[in-house]
């Protein structure tokens, strides 16, 4: 069973950044892949990043490649979601997710490969 909180949410400019971190609970947190995903109000969940158990493998979404980077700290039990140049539409409420992993270079992008949800943290990004 792994837990996940997430952080760093908030209102930010066009243009501005923000760094979302998602804190893991348990002793094998290396073991894990994790994703972002993201949810707009009357839209699906969608993906939005994510990366491998060992760091090697990251994916991103074609709206976010050059703008958002994924990083994990396996000491911290931490992942970490960089948000630069920020859009209107990248407006969301962000989760975090993990999944035991099966390969060390597995970069899950599908929501249903993922098993640990967090509850998420508002992005709000106003014009």
């Amino acid at each position: 069973q792994v837990q996940l909180v997430e952080s760093g949410g908030g209102l930010v400019q066009v243009g501005g950044s923000l760094r979302l971190s998602c804190a893991a609970s348990g002793r094998t947190f290396s073991s894990y892949a994790m994703g972002w995903f993201r949810q707009a109000p009357g839209k699906e969940r969608e993906f939005v990043a994510a990366i491998s158990s060992s760091g090697g493998r990251t994916n991103y979404v074609d709206s976010v490649k050059g703008r958002f980077s994924i990083s994990r700290d396996n000491a911290k039990n931490t992942v970490y979601l960089q948000m630069n140049s920020l859009k209107p539409e990248d407006t969301a409420v962000y989760c975090c997710a993990a999944r035991v992993a099966i390969a060390t270079i597995w970069a899950p992008t599908r929501r249903m490969e993922y098993s640990y949800w967090g509850q998420g943290t508002q992005v709000t990004v106003s014009s």
